[in-house]
């Protein structure tokens, strides 16, 4: 089928919910992708910071392949042994204790409120509120997107639950002023994705864990797009040595496969019991040997070195961009998290871009977000950079 034929049948029978670019993408390997017509993509894009070994890595496929011949799903009914080695690794290569598996970053975001609610209900007086930052993003729940504090999500789902308090990110005066007598956590994204890279001054989530400690209050980390290798550590918090309460994680946790995960201390974590909460999907042998064969693989293979040095890399042509258009109003990003902020509208860069053979994204607007796997090159990098430059120059 041509590619206007596929996007016909996609639009007769898929709900509207994403305004989709005119591709039909049928094929990916390492930090390329083709479409339906057999055009050749430079991915920066890596499923929304997804991919972090790129397409198809031999090693994540081998693993799927050997599970899947022998047992894909049996329940939480049972123990399941990728299921536990996954856990070991999680816990081992983090400062908590204790792992609970689902299948999204939404839903991994959905345990831990409700874990911060259980643990608050016998441990703090029944508090339950969270306080959430401005212009977060947590998931698309209906109580996830009531933790995003942004309005344009929560048009036409009113009534939203109530329980969570909004402040501006990067001000700690602020966050410390809303703790009220219903306070039981703060939910936060080290490095706030969504509206555009935003990443927070070094003394920020210390203070956040200070705040918290001084109060009683649960800090939740999300870590759904920063986590698994994307700033160059295995989770970003490490990078100010924080330690919160929990962790939430997904995206890059399966290079792809659908995994997500709740990360707890131990105390806080025995406040589910069986029937608390759970996920027939959750945990299951493919996800889970999917996202173990891609955890080691990060570990094993020196992917987390290659984030920080192709990172910066990055960051310095992004640099140079910025230097030489008055479009660009400012570059930043950590690791290969990294963003051009327009003084203009972003859309037509991406298409021209994309045009050119490279696929972007834009985020809030103006903001060009990269987030490519976290295998890509240095003459990857190059690559980009001229087509980017290409785009920025045309009128």
């Amino acid at each position: 089928m041509t590619t206007q034929e596929w996007i016909d049948l996609s639009d007769r029978y898929i709900m509207s919910t994403y305004k989709r670019h005119p591709l039909v993408l049928t094929r990916g390997l390492g930090v390329h992708v083709w479409d339906s017509e057999g055009r050749c993509y430079l991915d920066l894009v890596g499923g929304i910071a997804v991919c972090a070994l790129g397409h198809a890595h031999p090693k994540v496929v081998t693993a799927i392949k050997e599970q899947v011949e022998n047992l894909s799903h049996v329940s939480n009914l049972y123990h399941i042994a990728p299921q536990i080695l996954l856990a070991r690794f999680l816990v081992e290569n983090s400062p908590l204790d204790k792992a609970f598996f689902c299948n999204s970053g939404a839903e991994a975001n959905e345990a831990a409120i409700k874990l911060a609610r259980k643990y608050a209900s016998e441990h703090m007086g029944g508090r339950y509120e969270l306080i959430t930052m401005q212009d977060s993003f947590h998931g698309r729940t209906l109580a996830t997107v009531t933790a995003t504090a942004q309005e344009r999500f929560h048009v036409g789902f009113e009534p939203l639950p109530e329980g969570f308090r909004y402040v501006p990110y990067n001000d700690l005066p602020a966050l410390e002023a809303a703790v009220t007598e219903k306070t039981c956590g703060v939910l936060v994204e080290p490095i706030q994705g969504e509206s555009g890279v935003v990443i927070p001054d070094s003394g920020y989530l210390p203070g956040i864990r200070r705040i918290c400690d001084e109060k009683g209050l649960l800090m939740i980390a999300d870590e759904v797009q920063t986590g698994i290798g994307r700033t160059g550590t295995l989770f970003a918090c490490e990078q100010t040595e924080v330690v919160p309460d929990m962790i939430t994680l997904a995206k890059a946790l399966g290079n792809g496969f659908p995994i997500g995960a709740l990360l707890a201390k131990e105390k806080i974590a025995a406040a589910f019991v069986p029937g608390s909460h759970g996920s027939t999907f959750g945990g299951n042998p493919l996800a889970c040997a999917a996202a173990l064969a891609t955890l080691e693989t990060i570990l094993e293979e020196r992917v987390l070195e290659n984030c920080r040095k192709v990172g910066a890399y990055f960051l310095s042509r992004l640099g140079e961009l910025k230097n030489k258009h008055p479009r660009i109003r400012e570059v930043r990003g950590q690791g290969l998290i990294l963003a051009v902020e327009l003084t203009v509208p972003g859309a037509e860069f991406v298409e021209k871009c994309m045009e050119k053979g490279l696929l972007i994204n834009c985020t809030n607007g103006d903001v060009l977000r990269f987030v490519p796997p976290l295998i890509l090159t240095r003459q990857d990098v190059d690559k980009a950079i001229g087509i980017l430059d290409g785009a920025l120059e045309e009128k």
